[in-house]
């Protein structure tokens, strides 16, 4: 079982956990969602699983530009806005046996190992 680990190359907290995989001895594959943007079905599978609060990148131009408006934008609505532009979504996302499993890279050792091994 291969875990999937969807962001960009230039993303420092991808770099970072790309490394952190490598040094752990996880089998992964990287995603970059530039040239290969996620589907509707899989950002809906995502948002299920995680949350569409969770997925926010909230920090990147793209949310920035989105206005008022979405403070107050249902998950359906969060889900379009993710499918139009995947820089929306917090970088790294990492998906296990076809099941998002973490978003972004903070946390202890032990507590990430357990979500992603």
């Amino acid at each position: 079982m291969t875990l999937k680990v969807y962001g960009i190359p230039n993303c420092g907290t991808c770099k970072k956990a790309l490394q952190w995989l490598v040094d752990h001895h996880i089998d992964h594959q990287f995603i970059n969602t530039k040239e290969h943007p996620p589907t509707q079905e899989m950002i809906e599978d995502w948002v299920k699983s995680l949350g569409a609060k969770s997925l926010r990148n909230t920090s990147g131009l793209s949310y920035r530009a989105l206005g008022e408006a979405k403070q107050t934008w249902t998950d359906d609505q969060w889900v379009d806005a993710f499918a139009q532009d995947a820089m929306l979504i917090k970088r790294p996302l990492f998906v296990k046996q076809e099941t998002a499993v973490m978003v972004g890279f903070r946390g202890a050792d032990a507590e990430i190992l357990k979500k992603l091994s």
